[in-house]
């Protein structure tokens, strides 16, 4: 940290914002907040910073500001602003799209599984970023960044709600939302086995693995990792599997996923996490063929983001919206419902 016009930046890959802290010099004129920031900050227009400053996203000394706001020597001065650009160009494709709502400033869309959120690494083409461009004009790119109108995201393979800002305001204000942790988010899931405790929380620091730079771990402590907290409450049972709601505190990458994998229940057909093994249950051949053709109706994670409630950026008012679970995860359900009715929980396992 420098003595003087001090700077820190935060970056969070997983809600698409960045966080900037500065502290102005001990010789600070006098000088409007918008001007003060433009010089300060790379990539940062007047009216992207204007559109922060009336969204709530920028404080002095943690108080929130008006446009008209003077910086004086060592006040201390937090921005919020969705992430910086990346470079390619973006083709729109003919991607159908099944919009949940609409208006003016934003969409809900629920997304299917299989459909990558944004490009990345292999997957520049088929995204729904992709779909994005093609069926809608002017949405927020941030010169030209490879993610219009996305403060946020979930796994390819994890299908449900999805919120996109269709201009500058609301994406900044979304955004805000999401580093509050004031957005409500829900997830339906099966997991592997039976849980002592049918309500709880999971608390850890998750981080890149040690071996697999593909999956997150979960570390205890504060060395390593990003603070993610998740909370959980079984639904149903299914003698080896257990119906789950997952509400979350935070928005960290695959969080859902890595903490039940650390608890020991990994999400059913969750490859990466380990729950395409048979992780319980009776070790019979017929069980076995069960299971297998349990994962054929879904051979994805069986994660599905069901809600999603936030304050609406221009009226203010309350959004709430709930997706159906998908088809797949419904006969999933029911395979395992039709094998609780006709086996008993004293199998031998």
């Amino acid at each position: 940290m420098l003595e003087d016009n001090r700077q820190e930046t935060a970056e969070h890959d997983e809600e698409f914002y960045e966080h900037h802290r500065i502290i102005a010099d001990k010789g600070q004129q006098p000088l409007r907040i918008d001007k003060f920031l433009v010089n300060r900050l790379e990539n940062a227009s007047r009216s992207r910073i204007q559109n922060a400053i009336k969204a709530g996203s920028v404080r002095v000394n943690d108080v929130q500001i008006k446009a008209n706001h003077k910086i004086k020597p060592n006040e201390v001065i937090t921005i919020l602003l969705p992430n910086p650009p990346r470079d390619r160009e973006l083709k729109g494709e003919n991607i159908a799209l099944n919009i949940v709502y609409e208006d003016d400033y934003l969409m809900i869309i629920n997304k299917p599984a299989g459909m990558v959120v944004h490009p990345g690494y292999n997957n520049y083409t088929g995204t729904l970023v992709n779909a994005l461009v093609y069926h809608f004009d002017n949405l927020p790119t941030k010169n030209g960044e490879r993610r219009p109108g996305l403060v946020h995201r979930i796994d390819k393979d994890t299908t449900g709600l999805l919120v996109i800002a269709k201009e500058d305001y609301t994406m900044t204000h979304l955004a805000k939302q999401f580093f509050e942790h004031s957005i409500q988010r829900s997830y339906m899931a099966l997991a592997w086995g039976t849980f002592e405790e049918k309500e709880g929380t999971i608390r850890s620091n998750l981080a890149r693995s040690l071996k697999d730079r593909r999956i997150m771990q979960s570390f205890q402590g504060e060395e390593i990792g990003k603070h993610a907290i998740t909370h959980y409450k079984v639904l149903e049972e299914f003698h080896y599997t257990s119906l789950i709601e997952c509400r979350l505190e935070t928005g960290r990458t695959h969080q859902i996923r890595a903490h039940m994998q650390s608890v020991g229940h990994p999400l059913f057909a969750d490859e990466s996490y380990g729950g395409k093994d048979v992780r319980y249950g009776p070790q019979f051949t017929r069980y076995k063929q069960f299971v297998q053709n349990c994962f054929q109706v879904c051979p994805r994670q069986a994660l599905h983001a069901r809600s999603l409630g936030f304050i609406h950026p221009v009226t203010k008012e309350k959004m709430y919206f709930e997706a159906p679970l998908p088809d797949d995860m419904t006969a999933l359900i029911d395979k395992w419902k039709h094998y609780v009715q006709y086996h008993s929980v004293t199998e031998k396992e």
